[in-house]
């Protein structure tokens, strides 16, 4: 019998939300530089030497829809995507312009038509949705997009299918959310319930959380800008400038798996290498136990 539970996953993706990059290399909030933080993500995801399927942004990409800043953040995640041999997957977010999203960041003729798109990851569907509204801050998917998911899902894809949008269908602890959620939940679910859908991403909260739709798992994202603060007395809000992260994505063949990992560089608790750790797995289980607990006597 196999001492390892689980298979290697069928897909890995990395996840991340709201850039919110600014015109001019200026400061977010006059405190929170958006593409420092950025490169600082990628420069730590580099250490991994991972290759994910894709990279997928659940939009806010430009605070202001500003050509300058959507040009800017794709020069920095299209070169981390050549290095990691990755396909970029874009979304919308009330922050957003159609108009330069579509011009500037994916080089297409400028639009104000909603983007939704379908991708094929080796068989794994991911599907954007455009859930943003042009002028308001919350969200909502019309009856013209729903019935276009609704064919879409109507042929399963090999490895299931993700849902990737900009306002989840969570609630929130917090009292300013509520003022910024997707309306009209239900058409939504309607559409999802009993389909392939696997899994749903999204961003706009500016914190990690997970919940369920529909009996789907939601996963969101937290910001690479700023985060919200959720240690503020019910309904205050506070953008900190810290504690910014992103979600690795494992599609198994029987589950998803969505991992936060924080960005920075901190003090180092104990570490283990790759050569280390081959050699303790080619250990017997006795003599495994022997090196751990050799170990943890050494701690104390």
């Amino acid at each position: 019998m196999s001492t390892h539970d689980y298979p290697e996953p069928k897909h890995f993706l990395l996840h991340l939300s709201d850039t919110h990059f600014v015109d001019g290399r200026g400061m977010l909030h006059d405190i929170v530089d958006s593409e420092a933080n950025l490169r600082e993500m990628f420069e730590g995801f580099d250490r991994a030497n991972a290759h994910p399927e894709a990279l997928i942004i659940t939009g806010d990409i430009a605070d202001r829809g500003d050509s300058d800043a959507y040009l800017r953040v794709r020069d920095v995640v299209e070169s981390a995507a050549a290095r990691y041999g990755s396909q970029v997957i874009w979304c919308m977010g009330n922050h957003d312009t159609r108009e330069n999203f579509y011009a500037d960041l994916l080089g297409e003729e400028a639009s104000d038509e909603p983007y939704d798109r379908v991708f094929d990851l080796n068989g794994l569907r991911v599907v954007v949705l455009d859930s943003t509204v042009p002028g308001q801050h919350w969200g909502e998917l019309t009856e013209a997009q729903l019935a276009w998911l609704g064919d879409v899902l109507a042929t399963p894809a090999p490895d299931g299918t993700l849902l990737a949008l900009h306002h989840p269908p969570v609630p929130s602890p917090l009292g300013l959310i509520r003022l910024f959620e997707l309306h009209d939940q239900d058409r939504f679910a309607e559409v999802i319930r009993g389909t392939d859908v696997i899994g749903i991403l999204g961003g706009h909260l500016h914190y990690s959380t997970t919940s369920t739709f529909a009996g789907v798992p939601v996963s969101v994202a937290s910001a690479t800008c700023y985060t919200q603060d959720l240690q503020v007395p019910y309904p205050a809000a506070r953008g900190q400038a810290g504690g910014q992260s992103y979600n690795l994505v494992h599609v198994y063949e029987d589950r998803v798996l969505h991992s936060i990992v924080p960005i920075g560089d901190y003090p180092t608790a104990y570490a283990m290498d790759g050569e280390q750790l081959a050699a303790f797995l080619a250990k017997t289980p006795e003599e495994q136990l022997v090196a751990v607990n050799a170990s943890v006597a050494n701690e104390h």
